[in-house]
């Protein structure tokens, strides 16, 4: 059985003058109605499915564009490696710095019936907001699959 893959990138920024330099992260607040409501663990690394046409890095860029709504940042791009989760999927992510306006995000959509049994196809973003969080709150807002992926960049970037 060939288990799904899927690659993302995540974000991170410095705040504040130098002397004390802050670490921020973007994630996105996942949509449609599943998620409603939940603040706590319901954010996530932009992140998607590819298959073996795409290299990862090229996937985790593609699919930043699909679920923000703009290019990806160039610039270098730091490995924080896989994670299998419990389903078998792997995830890839790598870390970027950039800053981005979170109010310039334009989500991408998917489409599910809702409610359930109802018959009725809705289109849903597949993020809702993106924000900027501190590594304290990100931890909590996280879903918890992800966690390893901010500590790993954490870790590089001696937080």
């Amino acid at each position: 059985m060939t288990h799904k893959r899927s690659a993302g990138l995540l974000l991170f920024r410095r705040t504040g003058p130098e002397a004390e330099s802050r670490v921020e992260v973007l994630l996105g607040h996942m949509g449609g109605p599943l998620w409603a409501g939940r603040e706590a663990g319901g954010w996530a690394i932009p992140k998607g499915e590819y298959g073996p046409e795409e290299t990862p890095r090229d996937a985790a860029r593609r699919e930043f564009t699909e679920e923000i709504g703009l290019p990806p940042p160039e610039g270098t791009y730091l490995p924080l490696g896989e994670v299998r989760l419990t389903s078998g999927k792997l995830v890839t992510i790598w870390a970027v710095e950039a800053d981005l306006d979170p109010a310039l995000m334009v989500p991408g959509t998917f489409s599910m019936e809702w409610p359930p049994h109802s018959g009725n196809v809705q289109d849903f973003p597949e993020l809702d907001k993106v924000a900027w969080f501190a590594p304290t709150l990100a931890q909590n807002m996280l879903i918890p699959s992800q966690l390893p992926f901010l500590e790993r960049l954490l870790g590089l970037l001696k937080v």
